[in-house]
């Protein structure tokens, strides 16, 4: 009886202690879930699946590189990579339009280019088959310009002063407007002839008889008009013909050799009797003429590497130029170190009467 008692209190006693000490292990049910009784102890599952399964951000870094682990910027919004694609193929658009604008303008210069060039070839293109002579021709005028033009000019100058010698190139200028006249008429340029006559009456009358330019002043603005006949046959359609070099007279071709008759036939000093006197007065204005220039013919023969050439180019680029002229305008000056020998207001003459020397 005793030992049955005792048996059931160490029994009691057992169970009791049993149901009093914790659980250090922890106890998982067949769903995977922890017992209600037993605390918390075990990592979170979405712990162990990390653990145990690769997330998206390691397959982006295991492609990409690591992945940014930064706080956001909640500043500025997302980037819509729909807009950003976009975008960046504007851009690339307008690149490539700026491109084409740059290579479209780039092309338009060298076409430019090129028509210049052509231009140039078409200038400086004429007919030499006389060049033997005409060499010989441009050697003679220009020992002739050294030996005896230039020093009989600078003695002139050395003892006319300059203000006297522009105003013997005004009145060799206002004398050879029937030269200009009939050429403004001859080409249809009746206002260039209307500017003519008013300059010849007022130079005449205000000017003392032409040695006075007042009409080619600011206020009046009355400009000589620079017509010759060679140019007006150009206009006609008539073509330049080869080149010429003649003694005494300078550069020319078959058609300003016919004007230059012409020009002669319009200018007063022509019908002076004797002919002696008609050659002189035509001297004295060619000295006169190179007294105002002395150097320019220099210059432009120093700069030549072929002077010959050099002469004839400028002198067929200078024509083509008058014949392309229209209207009323403004003198174009000619080339540098061009003298004419029928310079009539001691600057390049209007009526084309040819060059000395080649100049």
């Amino acid at each position: 009886m005793k030992f049955s008692a005792s048996a059931a209190i160490l029994l009691f006693l057992v169970f009791a202690g049993c149901a009093h000490s914790p659980n250090q292990g922890g106890s998982i049910s067949p769903s995977g879930s922890l017992h209600p009784s037993q605390p918390a102890l075990t990592a979170p599952e979405s712990t162990q699946n990390a653990a145990t399964t690769p997330t998206a951000a390691t397959a982006a870094e295991s492609e990409s590189g690591p992945a940014n682990l930064s706080p956001k910027n909640t500043d500025h919004p997302p980037i819509d990579e729909g807009k950003a694609t976009v975008a960046a193929s504007g851009s690339l658009s307008g690149s490539a339009a700026a491109g084409d604008t740059s290579t479209t303008a780039n092309s338009d210069v060298e076409e430019e280019d090129a028509e210049d060039e052509t231009d140039h070839q078409k200038i400086t293109d004429i007919s030499d088959p006389l060049e033997p002579f005409n060499r010989a021709m441009y050697h003679f005028n220009d020992k002739l310009y050294f030996w005896v033009l230039k020093p009989v000019a600078q003695g002139y100058s050395a003892v006319v002063p300059e203000v006297a010698r522009t105003s013997v190139g005004n009145f060799f200028a206002n004398i050879g407007f029937p030269v200009r006249f009939v050429n403004c008429l001859l080409q249809a340029n009746f206002s260039g002839a209307a500017t003519e006559f008013g300059r010849f009456f007022m130079n005449t009358v205000w000017g003392i008889g032409g040695l006075l330019d007042p009409a080619a002043s600011k206020k009046i603005g009355l400009q000589k008009q620079d017509k010759d006949f060679g140019q007006t046959l150009g206009i006609y359609g008539l073509g330049t013909g080869f080149y010429i070099n003649w003694p005494f007279l300078g550069p020319s071709s078959v058609r300003d050799s016919i004007g230059l008759l012409g020009d002669y036939a319009l200018s007063p000093v022509t019908y002076l009797n004797p002919w002696e006197l008609s050659t002189g007065v035509n001297a004295y204005d060619k000295v006169n003429g190179v007294s105002l220039k002395i150097g320019d013919y220099e210059s432009l023969k120093g700069a030549a590497i072929d002077p010959y050439v050099a002469m004839r180019n400028a002198y067929v680029q200078y024509r083509l130029k008058k014949v392309k002229e229209r209207g009323p305008m403004r003198e174009a000056p000619r080339p540098k170190g061009l003298v004419y020998l029928r310079d009539k207001e001691g600057v390049p003459a209007s009526d084309n009467s040819g060059l000395m020397a080649g100049q």
